[in-house]
């Protein structure tokens, strides 16, 4: 029903926010990286989702669309709701998260606060093929994740703190002259 609602953010929450447009005070449920990316005070676009129910409507506010997707496809799987999707994205990076579904990474996933092992396999099943094909979209230009020693590589560079983009530009450099995702991986680290 809301795509985005633009306004001055009137106060930010731990899991919350209030944006003010038009003498109204939406208050937005929205994860912790969202929220860590507004100020009070500051005018802001926020990409919305009302999740109406029997006795429920809540706002869910994304500051990029690829949150408000993750999210979308996250609420999809059966047994995860809202709440369970901010805190999913509230427990780690986007780059993080698509690196770690689409390579199947359980583990990392696990660590999620809230997110059991079951849970975290179910995100895998559910969403690693579309999740995979966004980040081969995203990377054609740079690279083309041909196997599985450069998607191991962007994992490991993203999980360092390197944005998905980045991380995917240098792989498919280094993968050209380089086999093996550790060599990928160490020489990466000598040119960043």
């Amino acid at each position: 029903m809301y795509n985005y609602i633009t306004g001055k953010v009137v106060s930010v929450g731990l899991n919350s926010i209030v944006v003010e447009n038009n003498g109204i005070g939406y208050e937005i449920g929205v994860s912790n990286t969202t929220a860590n990316s507004f100020v009070t005070g500051e005018i802001v676009k926020i990409y919305t989702y009302l999740y109406v129910r029997e006795d429920t409507f809540a706002l869910y506010g994304f500051a990029s669309t690829e949150e408000k997707t993750l999210f979308l496809r996250l609420i999809d799987i059966s047994g995860i709701g809202p709440k369970l999707a901010m805190q999913i994205l509230s427990g780690a990076t986007i780059d993080a998260l698509t690196a770690a579904i689409a390579t199947g990474d359980v583990k990392t996933l696990s660590k999620i606060k809230g997110l059991g092992k079951k849970t975290a396999e179910l995100i895998v099943v559910s969403m690693r093929d579309s999740v995979a094909a966004d980040l081969a979209d995203v990377s054609s230009s740079q690279t083309t994740f041909a196997d599985k020693d450069c998607a191991e590589a962007v994992f490991a560079l993203v999980s360092l703190g390197i944005s998905q983009t980045d991380a995917a530009k240098i792989v498919g450099e280094i993968s050209k002259t380089v086999d093996g995702a550790e060599n990928i991986i160490r020489e990466a680290l000598k040119r960043l």
